[in-house]
């Protein structure tokens, strides 16, 4: 009976440690979900600064204007456009 008794004890312990379900194994799933959580927080964000840019160009022209000054350089009929240079510095010499 004893020996019975010892043998499921040791079945049931092989299966908390080792088998499927076992801690080692929550832990991982565990860390898993934590990442991906982590993950879909940032693509969520994501999303949110995309749609709210979808709503601005759909609603407002200043979106728009924004959009073609900064991507395509355009300017308006009446300003002038001008290009700043950065001085080159020697070779060796720190600013």
């Amino acid at each position: 009976m004893i020996v019975v008794l010892l043998l499921l004890l040791a079945g049931l312990q092989y299966k908390l440690w080792w088998g499927e379900g076992s801690r080692a194994e929550i832990r991982q799933l565990q860390q898993t979900l934590a990442a991906q959580r982590a993950e879909n927080d940032r693509l969520r964000g994501r999303n949110e600064a995309l749609a709210a840019e979808v709503t601005d160009l759909k609603e407002g022209l200043e979106a728009l204007e924004e959009r073609a000054r900064w991507e395509m350089g355009m300017i308006r009929q009446e300003e002038k456009f001008f290009l700043l240079l950065e001085a080159e510095t020697p070779q060796g010499e720190m600013r």
